[in-house]
């Protein structure tokens, strides 16, 4: 659990530096989540994690009803097949589960991931944190059988 939180931490904080500034990327994530709260925050869901040379290097999570929570890879890991191949496995295992569709909110840095996989925009889904608008988009997948 410390190295996926390490690895939420830096992609909230350096990874998304390029579409967030510093304000929206401090309210996105004010402080680092401790392991034991961040494991009860993803209990219940399927977590895949991406592993080389021994160092956990991103992660995904998807709950029961076919949302995908948490997609994160370390910023270095950008470009590598790391989150192509995470995001494989939770779609194979959502469809395999029955799951016919399948749902995000996402960041402006995952939107143009997600669309070269075929999920598509819903609509705009921006939050609000401590006054300041953090940009986002929800997202879905159909799935066939």
């Amino acid at each position: 659990m410390p190295a996926i939180v390490e690895i939420l931490w830096r992609g909230v904080r350096e990874g998304a530096a390029p579409r967030y500034d510093a304000a929206q990327r401090a309210a996105w994530l004010p402080q680092r989540p401790e392991p034991d709260a961040f494991a009860e925050r993803i209990s219940g869901q399927t977590v895949w994690v991406a592993e080389e040379a021994g160092q956990v290097t991103g992660f995904v999570t998807l709950r029961a009803d076919g949302y995908l929570d948490f997609a994160h890879v370390l910023p270095e890991q950008r470009g590598t097949g790391t989150a192509d191949a995470l995001l494989a496995m939770l779609e194979n295992h959502a469809a395999a589960q029955g799951l016919r569709r399948l749902t995000v909110r996402a960041s402006d840095m995952a939107r143009p991931f997600l669309a070269r996989h075929g999920w598509t925009v819903v609509a705009p889904a921006p939050q609000m944190r401590d006054g300041i608008v953090i940009p986002a988009t929800e997202m879905a997948r159909a799935l066939t059988a």
